[in-house]
C-alpha cells in the first residue's frame, strides 16, 4: 500500500459517527465516509440515494443510531454494514460502497 492511498489509521474511525474523505481521481474528486463496524470498517460514497445532492456527512460526523446511519435530511436509515436504506423516502436504495483495505491497522482505498 502506498501513501497516495491512505485514508486514515483504524483507530481515528469514531465508533458512533463517520469520518470524511476525499477520493481523488486525477481531477475529479468525490466526498466518501468511513464507518466503524463489530468486524471492521466500511466506505460508502457521502450522498443520501434519495436527493443524491445532499451529504450525509458535512464534515463534523453523520449520525449513526443502532448500527444506522441517518440522512439528517430526510430521516432516511442506512445499515452502516451494506449501505441498504430500510426506512424512508429511498427504502430498497443502497449506497455505493467504495473498495477499502486495512493493512497494519491503516485504511487505504
Amino acid at each position: 500500500m502506498d501513501e497516495d492511498s491512505k485514508i486514515a489509521p483504524v483507530e481515528d474511525v469514531p465508533a458512533d459517527s463517520t469520518l470524511l474523505f476525499t477520493v481523488r481521481d486525477g481531477f475529479d474528486t468525490e466526498e466518501a465516509i468511513l464507518l466503524a463496524l463489530a468486524d471492521g470498517v466500511i466506505a460508502l460514497k457521502n450522498y443520501c440515494p434519495h436527493w443524491t445532492d445532499v451529504r450525509l456527512d458535512s464534515g463534523s460526523g453523520a449520525t449513526v443510531r443502532d448500527d444506522e446511519l441517518v440522512c439528517t435530511k430526510h430521516g432516511a436509515t442506512f445499515e452502516t454494514a451494506t449501505g441498504d436504506c430500510t426506512h424512508g423516502p429511498c427504502e430498497g436504495a443502497t449506497i455505493e460502497e467504495l473498495e477499502i483495505a486495512v493493512t497494519d491497522g491503516t485504511v487505504y482505498l
